[in-house]
């Protein structure tokens, strides 16, 4: 079975969370996060993330509340994932983002406090870091089908 490149994209409407990962080694780690502005995503950067790691497959993070209804960003997340592909011509799966921001800020603080991280944690990295997690979600899942 020949590997896959895998980009996650964690969509927020300050922020978008990239990370990739592959099918062989089914693993994901954070890359970038890029902004998102007003006018709409920073299509240039993320243009660049994508030419950059030459994807097989991108996957948008679907916001779902505690109940598993569509949350408030729903829409929003559909339009990008919708936008991506066109943008793209890649396939563009979806994955369930919950609790993926949430699990990255306490990934992320538990290093700091052990000393793997030196710097303070940016909302930034939490953005890449929970599309990580959404990935490596996916991947794992993906590996027991």
């Amino acid at each position: 079975m020949k590997a896959r490149l895998v980009l996650a994209f964690d969509f927020g409407l300050r922020r978008i969370g990239i990370a990739g990962g592959d099918t062989l080694t089914r693993s994901a780690a954070p890359l970038v996060t890029v902004a998102h502005h007003g006018s709409g995503p920073d299509w240039d950067a993320i243009d660049a993330a994508i030419a950059r790691f030459g994807p097989d497959l991108l996957l948008v993070g679907a916001p779902f509340n505690d109940d598993g209804s569509p949350g408030t960003l729903a829409p929003a997340a559909d339009a990008f994932a919708r936008q991506l592909a066109t943008r793209t011509g890649l396939e563009v799966g979806r994955v369930d983002e919950r609790y993926s921001s949430t699990a990255a800020h306490s990934r992320l603080r538990e290093q700091r406090a052990a000393g793997q991280r030196r710097r303070r944690v940016a909302k930034a990295d939490i953005d890449s870091a929970a599309a990580a997690i959404m990935l490596a979600g996916w991947l794992e899942q993906r590996g027991n089908s």
